[in-house]
């Protein structure tokens, strides 16, 4: 379980915004879906681990109600044999009691680990999958951004291809390729319009102090400042 955490944490601390950076330059969505297909495959890493502690946790519990009753049924019993005035037998029960006892404690000692570790596997699980929920909307943002970047792109070539219309001396292509050209222009302008609104909400999602810091006002008005 302690590699499967580390692997978690690993990923639950990703810098977010490297990872954008890298598809905007790379102009590809690829470290992304990657980072993403390593979140999904640890949720079910998680899923499994938890409910292979969390079954172990209710078998120990069983296993402790179980022995706890046989020691209190053992308890009446040695008293019994003693006003019997049966020593021996007292002795015997008393001795069997001990090692129930021993084994209660050794049970109670489990199922406080057991059910760390299985809180520690829940909280990683919440987690892992808000960083996941992060990162699919700005993969959804990233994707429309891009594809509006490689319309720009179009859009350009398609420029390049007017100069050369414009200088071939014709007058009515000329006319036609300036009459395309302001259609043109007026479609990059709405492009970049596009563009910085995707922009800014990027950088508010990424910007996460603004969160942190109401999150941190919350803690500290009920009381569960660090």
């Amino acid at each position: 379980m302690a590699s499967l955490l580390e692997k978690v944490a690993t990923l639950i601390s990703a810098n977010l915004h490297s990872l954008v950076d890298q598809a905007l330059k790379s102009n590809s969505l690829a470290v992304i879906d990657q980072y993403i297909r390593q979140v999904d495959d640890s949720l079910a890493d998680l899923e499994d681990a938890a409910a292979t502690v969390g079954g172990e946790v209710k078998s120990i519990q069983r296993k402790l109600q179980d022995h706890e009753q046989k020691a209190g049924e053992l308890d009446h019993a040695i008293d019994a044999f003693l006003v019997e005035g049966n020593d021996g037998t007292a002795t015997a029960a008393q001795s069997k009691l001990n090692s129930t006892q021993r084994l209660i404690q050794t049970y109670k000692e489990q199922l406080v680990r057991l059910q760390a570790e299985y809180q520690k596997l829940l909280e990683a699980k919440v987690k892992l999958e808000a960083r996941l929920a992060t990162m699919k909307q700005q993969r959804e943002e990233l994707q429309a951004l891009l594809e509006l970047a490689r319309s720009k792109e179009t859009a350009v070539k398609a420029m390049r291809g007017l100069d050369d219309l414009m200088g071939s001396g014709d007058t009515d292509i000329s006319r036609i390729a300036q009459s395309i050209y302001a259609r043109l222009d007026k479609a990059t302008t709405a492009t970049e319009m596009r563009a910085a609104s995707l922009d800014e909400q990027i950088d508010q999602v990424l910007d996460r102090s603004t969160l942190d810091g109401q999150l941190a006002e919350r803690r500290k008005r009920l009381g569960l400042t660090q």
